[in-house]
């Protein structure tokens, strides 16, 4: 009688790399709904102007088994000396911008290609971390070539299809899911009244609106809304702190704009802290076009979308289009609380029973060890762009092979305590530079 193999399989093995607070959030929640419950998840987040300090980390109210900050480089010499110890990545989550995604497709695909390690290549899953509202083609070609790109909604899903069979490229990664973060209790008024005022949250964004007159504005608004509702509490729901940098960079924080309005009323503050738990004590949320507005939908809390500096593919409320969401300060003010359609709502990803099925089971075919991973293939190389492609791999100290350049950071230890009190001091210095400087001189060039 033929004896049966009893050994136990190793648990998974994900490497997730980020480069933002918001991204981070995104890319472990997803690599959570998407591989086993007994899973090893290692955090990687890429050195640059927005690697998040230990406070967004914190607020963003996710954990990792581990978690280390990089370069490209040094992630991908980890990824392959884990493959060549025999203690490999099974799937690789890049939670990074487009040109972040296809730099580290290209160098993946040197890595475990020819002259990389004789060893079977992990499965590699990207997506976006919210509403996907601009640069649909730009971004999803530069994410092209992974083995999953995960949509967050049955419209994203079209929407990316469409852009990869309009290239003529393999559209078959696609895979509907939702955002990962999209949770908490339902929402019910009636608890809610025996718990506090009537709250409404006005959750800012880092880059919409853009100009310092239309932020002002739309805070003076909210702060004019708590004026005339003193019985209401109105929360401004903030992203970052001073000389911290999200996903995008905040030239007027809301927080240096407050200071212009006067005293806030006894009813009004600024708030931070993790979305989930502002909307736990939240009536009526009200933004621009912030992806909080699904989470609230996703919960049935009453949401406003703002058309107050109208409805613009820059605002990104035009994604909002059929919601039943639009509405404007003026509006909320005589007391409007707005319906959300139904199918809108369905057709968002939003209160979707099964949403990561389809990923899931996609993915564990991918981790299979019977199921041979063909090499990576993104839309773009030498061939189909080659006047694009090298600046995008060289930002990242990468060739047009994938391979790292002459004089590419290498790996090493965890740095020194001078070198990550240089870092430090020219991450603020930058900040200073876009929050304070670049301004000043923008004025100056308007005189």
């Amino acid at each position: 009688m033929q004896e049966t193999d009893r050994t136990p399989r190793r648990p998974q093995r994900v490497a997730v790399l980020a480069d933002s607070d918001t991204r981070w959030k995104w890319g472990v929640l997803t690599a959570r709904r998407l591989v086993e419950p007994a899973a090893r998840v290692d955090g990687y987040l890429l050195r640059g102007r927005a690697t998040p300090t230990p406070r967004q980390l914190d607020e963003a109210g996710v954990r990792a088994d581990s978690l280390r900050e990089v370069s490209a480089v040094e992630f991908l010499h980890t990824v392959g000396t884990s493959a060549r110890d025999g203690d490999r990545y099974d799937v690789v989550v890049l939670a990074l911008v487009g040109g972040g995604v296809q730099a580290l497709l290209h160098g993946l695909g040197h890595a475990f290609g020819a002259g990389g390690p004789a060893a079977r290549r992990p499965a590699v899953v990207t997506g976006y971390v919210g509403v996907v509202y601009e640069k649909l083609a730009d971004g999803l070609l530069l994410r092209h070539g992974a083995d999953l790109v995960v949509a967050n909604s049955r419209y994203d899903a079209r929407r990316f299809r469409a852009v990869y069979e309009g290239v003529g490229a393999d559209a078959s990664a696609v895979v509907e899911a939702a955002l990962p973060f999209l949770a908490g209790d339902a929402y019910d008024p009636a608890a809610r009244a025996g718990r506090g005022p009537y709250t409404v949250t006005f959750a800012v964004q880092p880059s919409v609106p853009e100009s310092r007159r239309d932020r002002a504005y739309l805070l003076r608004r909210a702060v004019g809304h708590a004026r005339l509702h003193p019985e209401r509490e109105v929360l401004v729901k903030l992203r970052s702190r001073p000389g911290e940098h999200t996903t995008h960079i905040e030239e007027a924080p809301y927080q240096k704009l407050v200071g212009t309005l006067g005293p806030l009323p006894a009813n009004c503050r600024l708030v931070y802290g993790h979305m989930g738990e502002v909307l736990d004590r939240t009536d009526l949320l009200v933004t621009v076009s912030s992806t909080a507005a699904l989470e609230s939908l996703h919960r049935g809390v009453p949401t406003a979308v703002l058309t107050d500096l109208g409805v613009r593919e820059a605002l990104g409320n035009h994604h909002f289009l059929g919601s039943g969401c639009l509405t404007s300060w003026d509006r909320l003010d005589a007391g409007e609380v707005p319906e959300p359609d139904p199918d809108w709502v369905a057709e968002q990803g939003v209160r979707t029973a099964g949403a990561y099925d389809a990923a899931r089971k996609r993915l564990t075919e991918l981790t299979d060890p019977a199921t041979e991973l063909p090499p990576l293939d993104p839309y773009y190389t030498a061939t189909t762009a080659p006047g694009y492609l090298p600046g995008v791999l060289a930002r990242h100290h990468l060739g047009r092979d994938g391979a790292p350049l002459p004089g590419a950071p290498a790996a090493t230890a965890e740095p020194g305590r001078l070198r990550r009190a240089l870092r430090h001091t020219a991450r603020g210095a930058y900040r200073h530079g876009v929050q304070r400087v670049a301004p000043v001189i923008r004025r100056i060039g308007e005189l």
